[in-house]
């Protein structure tokens, strides 16, 4: 039997075509192809002959195409030629057998064991499946005493669905744990390879196969173009050698119509690598073009700068008629400043192939079905919809439904939702049962999931060498249906602002570094910080002079700004790598906040105290008296009645908690080990660009000084710069502490000019009482 589709991609001179199959010395003409502009398909479609075959494999002759043109006055030249060898694939079993065991079909359904291969796999898939609920569940619910869940797991996996996106399946299906969240339960399959290389899908030419077509006259050479395409499949069966016994029934019962249908297709450009450096500095700058008929989209302006593996994350819509065009173009181009632009790679891909599988291949499978959210069901039917064409289609009885939905008669088959689901599902919008019964049973029948598949770029000047490859993947949604669901949205994950409040209220117990002409310990301290990254925006305290015993008070507010990446848990930095460079490289790193406390000196180099770094995403607990903050914090203990809140995390994430206050360690580095240092008093608040906004403060003391009000720090009368009030330096480093000795000192002094005064007045007192020369005056 021969299923003749179409004919696809002739010359514009072809007017109307028909096809000769020569096989066995017999030969068949189909009909002429009117309209080869409007309907390349041909108007009858299956055919039957009868040949007389060796019956070793190894001995059948090859079938022989040829395409002839219908010309004016009778003139049919031979437009194309192709040769099918092997033919021994094409040989099954007739229509309503079963097969041999150890033969394989060429097409999943199109074989006649077709109606009961699904059968045999679902019942395959059910045990495995059941099992792999039952551990996932035991796995991944954490319940209380009651059997009931958690409720802080209860609480974190509603937030994880409502902040869950397409990029965390993304990362999980790459095992990329930083970047995806721990709680997604959509499964994402990631092929290595184009879908048409993946064995399990044969192709997905089980509707019919592609036979390129050649120019007639001699053997086509290796390197040589074909001039088109045959769309066709050919089954080789036995017939009864007893005349009187009826022949079986044919192949190709039921056929899709096989007139044009206007599509809608959405191609899903993810991420590329490994591509070959274009530019002088050894990378290029990639972007997307499109192109389905005579419809392109890509814009130049769309790319990405200084890099070999760009994300992409694009959504491209077309229009497009099937099969007058089929082939879709997937380009990379390297963006150059001055036109035209270097292509990188191309890769083709037949539409009309997608389509007419019965794999399913037009739209992938999710995991679960949901009604609205991330993951949405975006196929133009429902799963119970999708579940009835899947038995039209394979020839098999309707599946029914139970009236609640959660039971399913198929194929003399019942099968339970309790089968796939052992709990509720936890995410939220989850569908009817009857929907996600039919969805697990769909899935059990080896259809193309939900997936992305990498394929490899070519480019016609170095025909045969990689250029690269490309992830991506595509769905195709007739007109005849309806309208398709929502497009799953795959734009790159964008950063949000934030602003960082840091108020640097005490220090404690800080090192004492400097020693004064007198041989007092003491430190000039301030208080130095900035975000990991973000040094251009680094801040600094005021200075608390002459700390006696290593405690500082500033209430000085450091104030940072910089976007975060909240799934990835990751600041994003965009910066030139030279002065010269015409774009920005995107670096991401942790949200750390980085806090020095100097000793300030005016001839030499400031003294380093200690350090603070907290990662925001992972903040230690603060201790709430300085006495209790050790470089080791303690959980704070909780209440014990009940097991999963015995005791408080250790850290915490100020995303979550958006503000805390306390007191932190600083550290120095000696002998290879960390020592303490001091103490830090801070208040950490986290705000988004809006609440930053409706909420402005100024850095330091600076108006406007509010949430909270920064009063002017209480030092001692001792803190100050003795440069600047000498006298002051005097009263407090002298006086405080020696004025018992001044006192004596100057009372010594006092009795010592005293006397040297009475013995300097005491000779001439003598004199005067001696000579007395008052006397003889009187």
């Amino acid at each position: 039997q021969v299923l003749a589709w179409g004919l696809r991609g002739l010359r514009s001179s072809v007017r109307a075509p028909s096809l000769e199959v020569q096989c066995g010395g017999r030969t068949l003409q189909t009909p002429t192809i009117t309209s080869l502009a409007t309907n390349p398909n041909f108007p009858i479609n299956a055919f039957l002959m009868t040949l007389h075959l060796p019956a070793e494999e190894e001995y059948m002759p090859p079938i022989r195409l040829r395409v002839l043109d219908t010309r004016d006055f009778g003139y049919r030249p031979e437009v194309g030629q192709a040769c099918v060898r092997g033919v021994g694939q094409a040989c099954c079993q007739p229509h309503g057998e079963r097969q041999p065991h150890g033969l394989p079909l060429p097409g999943f359904g199109t074989a006649p064991s077709g109606r009961a291969a699904p059968w045999g796999r679902i019942m395959q898939m059910l045990p495995r499946i059941t099992a792999e609920k039952g551990a996932a569940d035991k796995v991944g619910t954490r319940t209380g005493p009651l059997g009931t869940p958690a409720p802080c797991q209860a609480a974190k996996e509603e937030e994880e669905d409502e902040d869950d996106d397409w990029w965390s399946k993304f990362y999980a299906a790459m095992g990329d744990k930083a970047k995806s969240r721990a709680g997604t339960k959509d499964r994402l399959k990631i092929y290595s390879c184009e879908l048409e290389a993946v064995p399990e899908f044969e192709g997905l030419q089980d509707f019919c196969q592609t036979f390129p077509l050649y120019l007639p006259g001699g053997h086509p050479a290796a390197g040589d173009d074909p001039v088109g395409e045959f769309k066709g499949l050919f089954h080789i069966y036995p017939l009864p050698e007893d005349p009187r016994v009826p022949p079986p029934p044919r192949h190709f019962q039921e056929l899709p119509p096989s007139h044009p249908q206007k599509c809608l297709v959405r191609v899903y450009v993810i991420r590329a690598f490994d591509l070959p450096p274009r530019d002088r500095n050894g990378l290029c700058d990639p972007y997307v073009r499109v192109s389905l008929g005579t419809k392109t989209l890509g814009q130049r302006d769309q790319y990405v700068p200084n890099t070999l593996e760009p994300v992409f994350g694009r959504l491209f819509e077309l229009t497009g008629t099937i099969p007058m065009e089929k082939d879709l173009q997937v380009s990379l181009l390297d963006y150059d400043l001055l036109p035209p632009d270097q292509e990188i790679g191309t890769t083709t891909i037949d539409l009309e192939n997608r389509l007419l599988s019965r794999f399913r291949a037009h739209c992938g499978l999710p995991t679960a079905y949901r009604t609205t959210g991330p993951g949405s069901w975006r196929d133009q039917l429902s799963p119970s919809q999708a579940l009835q064409h899947f038995a039209h289609t394979r020839g098999l009885p309707a599946p029914e439904f139970s009236t609640e939905g959660t039971a399913i008669t198929f194929g003399d088959q019942t099968f339970l939702l309790s089968h796939f689901e052992s709990s509720p599902p936890k995410h939220r919008h989850p569908g009817a049962p009857r929907e996600r019964l039919a969805l697990h049973v769909l899935r059990a029948c080896h259809l193309v999931p939900e997936h992305l598949e990498t394929r490899t770029l070519y480019t016609s000047t170095q025909p045969g060498l990689q250029q690269g490859k490309v992830q991506m993947w595509v769905d195709i949604f007739p007109a005849s249906l309806g309208p398709p669901g929502p497009p799953v949205d795959i734009t790159p994950r964008k950063p949000q602002r934030y602003e960082l409040r840091c108020v640097v209220w005490n220090t404690q117990d800080m090192d004492l570094r400097d020693t004064s002409l007198l041989g007092q310990q003491m430190s000039d301290i301030y208080v130095m910080g900035w975000l990991d990254g973000l040094e251009h925006q680094r801040q600094r305290t005021d200075v608390h002079y002459r700390s006696l015993r290593g405690d500082g008070s500033f209430n000085w507010r450091f104030v940072f700004s910089f976007e975060y990446l909240v799934a990835e848990q990751l600041c994003v930095l965009p910066r030139k790598e030279h002065f010269w460079s015409l774009d920005e490289t995107v670096l991401k790193v942790p949200p750390k906040l980085i806090l020095q406390v100097w000793d300030n000196d005016k001839f030499s180099a400031d003294d380093f105290l200690g350090v603070l770094e907290l990662e925001l995403t992972r903040l230690p607990q603060p201790a709430q008296d300085p006495r209790k903050c050790t470089l080791t914090p303690q959980a704070t203990p909780r209440s014990s009645w009940l097991w999963w809140r015995a005791q408080a995390p250790s850290q915490l994430s100020l995303f979550r908690q958006r503000c805390v206050k306390g007191w932190w360690p600083c550290t120095v580095q000696e002998g290879g080990k960390q020592r303490l240092s001091g103490m830090l008093e801070l208040s950490l608040e986290l705000l988004t660009a809006k609440e930053a906004e409706e909420r402005p403060v100024g850095k330091g003391r600076e108006d406007p000084n509010m949430y909270p009000t920064l009063p002017a720090p209480l030092r001692p009368e001792w803190s100050y710069l003795w440069l600047r009030a000498p006298l002051r330096t005097l009263r407090y480093s002298i006086w405080r502490q020696h004025r018992c000795r001044i006192s004596l000192a100057l009372a010594l002094l006092l009795l010592f000019g005293l006397l040297l005064t009475f013995i300097y007045a005491t000779p001439g007192y003598l004199a005067m009482k001696l000579v007395n020369p008052l006397q003889s005056l009187h």
